[in-house]
């Protein structure tokens, strides 16, 4: 109750300061923003990076869920955190997987779904950090309601993902009770941590029997 009544506070406080604190939205500046500045370019695809990684989790947690996680991820592509928190918020802890995990949540439980993600996730830090303008960014970062609140969004990301119990249940789902708070210390080191949990996690741990 605690940790839903949380994550929906969380929820409304980003929405809010979004549509009255923020700063205004310059429409004409955002497509210029995304094709010049690398910072930008890379921190619009690392929101893209950070919702795969999150649908290797939701979706494999999905199944023993009431809730079509498929639905929420489509609203976080559109949406980003804001359709994310959501399915946070209203999940219930489950630590099993029930049936066979389809083709789908096969190549998400992969590690080379997660080795994969990682080379791409360093490849866009490494462009934003080499030919990047931060002068630019921190500018457009203090401007444009657009930059504004990506960059916030990916901080939630980041703060979001080891929050009970969606990794916790992950875990427990593959087998890493011992190594549970291992995982969860590695998993506050921003992106990287669940980058790590994602190349390292053992497959799912597939039951047959029946949900109820």
């Amino acid at each position: 109750m605690a940790r839903s009544l949380i994550l929906w506070l969380i929820w409304a406080s980003f929405i809010i300061y979004l549509l009255f604190f923020a700063p205004p939205i310059a429409a004409d500046t955002v497509k210029l923003s995304l094709s010049i500045n690398p910072v930008i370019v890379s921190l619009f695809s690392l929101v893209g990076i950070w919702l795969l990684i999150y649908s290797c989790l939701i979706f494999p947690d999905g199944r023993m869920q009431s809730l079509p996680a498929w639905a929420f991820i489509l609203a976080a592509i559109a949406t980003g955190v804001v359709g994310l928190i959501p399915y946070l918020a209203l999940r219930q802890p489950n630590q099993s997987f029930v049936g066979e995990k389809g083709t789908w949540i096969t190549v998400l439980d992969s590690q080379k779904t997660g080795v994969i993600l990682t080379i791409s996730a360093v490849v866009l830090v490494g462009y934003a950090l080499i030919w990047g303008d931060w002068t630019g960014f921190v500018q457009e970062f203090l401007t444009n309601r657009f930059v504004h609140g990506m960059s916030l969004a990916f901080l939630l990301f980041c703060v979001l993902f080891p929050y009970p119990t969606l990794l916790q249940d992950d875990m427990a789902r593959r087998g890493l009770i011992a190594e549970s708070q291992l995982f969860q210390v590695v998993a506050w080191i921003p992106l990287l941590g669940a980058l790590g949990y994602l190349c390292l996690r053992p497959p799912l741990l597939m039951s047959h029997s029946n949900k109820f």
